[in-house]
Order: structure tokens, then sequence, then C-alpha cells
């Protein structure tokens, strides 16, 4: 019985071949379409996990807060200074290093080329509390640091602003920083995460203090990064250098914190949020075609109806029952939308690996939304083709006959 409905609905569908590519038009570009702007938003959140992981996971950033008063945004205190770096140091036994960091965007020249990059400030820690690993040549020493040698480290992206085909080319050169002469001992290897969020690549390391006394020529920190000792004490380094930082800002118990303190997990967990909404947004509008497609299908379903009146009326006179004429036109309606499921199935998969290798843009085809939006175009066609369907098995045998 199975076989015979499904023989007659194939049968159907070809014999109208072009309308039934139309109609299943409607669902391939609504499957495509979810497909792709899935892939699209998953792959854009797989993107931001591999920074957060690359930026290190038990890597704690202290930073000042801000409020807004008058319309006009403020600091709260004090801004941060080395003392608390200190007192962090001295305080939390949960921390293995703390990096204090001053930073600016400042001018750099070689040669003939210029670019204005950030110039950061930091401790010979760098490397370990911000999980950077070195490319070329060393890192500056703590004696460098202490003696404000004028030396630099340049991230990847320096090198490519400054036109740096081969890195060997400026290790060991001068360089001109904010008016001032320095050497370049080392490159960073690249951490190749942008995104539209900075990338952490286009920047140059200097001494603290070589930075402090030479090039910003202030006390204030803009930053400080701690390194938890592992990932499960993160909570216990956290409250840690709280007691630190209050202590180091003579805060008395009733006032508030005038700083916070943020984990990799609490960047992930904001730009998790924000991409989840966005492809969720993404597939709704996506998914308003597969309503369309399967607006489509319920009317080529019902001018199908009209056109078969005297068939349904024969197959009735027949034998055939209410059931039978029934199943035969949902299973019409549910063969298109499979058929047209399969295809943008197929073209949305397409799309996103264009979108990938062609564009670059960061894609991931995940199976449970292939099989979600293949069961839910199967899901159309039969919402949309009930009405048909009980239409047609709804008709008199009698009137059927006549109606020409």
């Amino acid at each position: 019985m199975t076989r015979e409905l499904l023989r007659m609905a194939g049968a159907a569908l070809r014999a109208n071949l072009l309308r039934s590519l139309l109609t299943m038009l409607g669902i391939i570009i609504g499957v495509a379409a979810v497909i792709a702007m899935v892939a699209l938003g998953d792959g854009a959140q797989k993107s931001v996990q591999d920074r957060i992981a690359k930026l290190g996971t038990t890597t704690l950033q202290i930073d000042a807060t801000w409020i807004r008063t008058g319309g006009i945004q403020i600091n709260t205190r004090r801004r941060l200074t080395i003392d608390d770096a200190q007192s962090i140091e001295e305080r939390s036994p949960h921390v293995l290093a703390v990096q204090p960091q001053q930073d600016k965007m400042l001018q750099i020249q070689w040669g003939d080329k210029n670019a204005n990059i950030r110039i950061v400030g930091a401790s010979p820690n760098f490397l370990a509390v911000r999980n950077y690993q070195i490319a070329l040549g060393r890192m500056f020493t703590s004696g460098e640091n202490r003696g404000m040698q004028r030396v630099a480290v340049l991230g990847a992206g320096a090198l490519t602003q400054l036109g740096v085909v081969d890195p060997y080319n400026i290790l060991g050169q001068r360089v001109r920083i904010g008016g001032v002469v320095f050497t370049v001992i080392g490159t960073l290897r690249a951490k190749g995460a942008g995104g539209g969020f900075g990338s952490p690549d286009d920047q140059v390391v200097i001494p603290f203090y070589t930075g402090r006394w030479r090039l910003f020529k202030t006390d204030w920190v803009n930053d400080i990064f701690a390194l938890a000792s592992s990932e499960a004490d993160l909570p216990s380094a956290m409250s840690e250098i709280r007691l630190a930082m209050r202590h180091s800002q003579r805060l008395r118990p009733e006032q508030p914190d005038d700083f916070r303190i943020r984990n990799q997990a609490d960047f992930l967990e904001t730009l998790d949020d924000t991409t989840s909404t966005f492809t969720a947004l993404l597939a709704g509008i996506a998914g308003v075609s597969l309503l369309v497609g399967g607006i489509g299908i319920m009317n080529i379903m019902l001018v199908s109806v009209t056109e078969r009146t005297r068939e349904i009326g024969i197959r009735k006179a027949l034998g055939a029952t209410k059931t039978n004429i029934l199943l035969q036109f949902l299973a019409e309606s549910t063969a298109l939308c499979l058929l047209g499921g399969l295809i943008g199935i197929a073209l949305g998969s397409a799309s996103a690996i264009v979108m990938r290798d062609g564009f670059g843009w960061s894609t991931q085809i995940d199976a449970a939304s292939l099989g979600i939006a293949f069961m839910f175009a199967t899901a159309v066609g039969l919402v949309f083709g009930v009405w048909p369907a009980r239409r047609a098995a709804g008709l008199n045998p009698i009137e059927a006959l006549r109606y020409e």
C-alpha cells in the first residue's frame, strides 16, 4: 500500500515537473539559508572560543571601573598603579605571576616605513602571563627592564604594518618609537586571532620601566594581568586579588570596589551570548523562507486538487477510501519538501564551504543543524499538505465525476 502511494505521488509530481521544481524552490532556499546562516554563526562562536583559549584560560585582567556622572564618564576613585600590582603579588598565594601594563598608540618608524600601533610597556614575564611565544630572537630581561633599556619585541601584526617580509631583516635593527630609538631584539609568534575585536598581534612590547619613564611618562597603569595557578584556583585567585586591591586602594568596608577583575570566561560568556543571539536571528530570518515555501506548497496542492477532481472521483468510485486519498496528497506534499530539503542541505553546505574557502569567513557545519533543517522541511510538507489532502479526501465522488 505504501509503495503504491509513493508510486502514484511520484507519477503526479513528474506529470508537472516544472511546477514541482518551482514549488520546491521556497523550501530549497529556506533550508539552504538556515544551514548557511547557522554554519556562519557557529563558526563565529568557534572562532571566539579559539581566541579566548589563545589568550590564556587562567589569565585574569584587573582594571579600574568607570561610572557615568552628569553624562561624562569618569574614574570612580583613582587609576591603577604599580603599588596595586605589588600588593597582588604579595597577598595572592594562588597567583603565579603579575604583569602590570601601560600602553598607548604611538608612531613607529623603520627606514621609510611607519605605522601607528599600540606600544605596550610590560614586565619580562609578559610571555608567561599573556600566553605568548617568541618566534625569533628573545624577550627582554629583568635587568634590561630595571635599566630602562631601549629594546623592543615586535608582534606579527606590527611586522605586517611595517612591510617586513622576512623578520630576520629587522632583528637587531633600530626603530623609532614616539621619537625614541629602540633596538629590535625579538618577534612574537602570531596568534592569528582577529574578528573585529582587535588583533593581539598588532602591538610592540617594550620594558615596563622604559615605557614608564621614556615614552609614557606617567605612573598610571592601564591594566594588571595576573596568572592563576590553575583553572580550578581561579575563584580563589580572584578573591585574593580583590582583597589585595582593596587593601592597596585603602577602601573602607562600606565602600564599593573601584576596580574589576575579569577572566577569559567572562569574555567568552558575553561573546557566546552575542553570537548565539546573532545565530538565532539569522536562522529565524532564514526560517521565514521555509514558511513561505510551505504556503506555496499548500497553494499548489489546492490547485492540484481542483485540477484532479475527476481523477479523485474515479478513484473513489473504484473503491478508494478517504484515507487513501488523504495519504496520497500528503505523500505528494511531503515528497516535495523532502526533495527540497535534500537539495537545500546540499546547497547550504556548499555555500558554507564557499564562504570559508573563498571569502575566508569562519564557518562550521553542524550535523545537528542539518538534521533539524531536514526535519523542519518535512514537517512543513505535512502541516501545509493537510488542508489540501483533507479537501481532496472530503470530495463527494458523484460531484467529482461530474466536474469538468
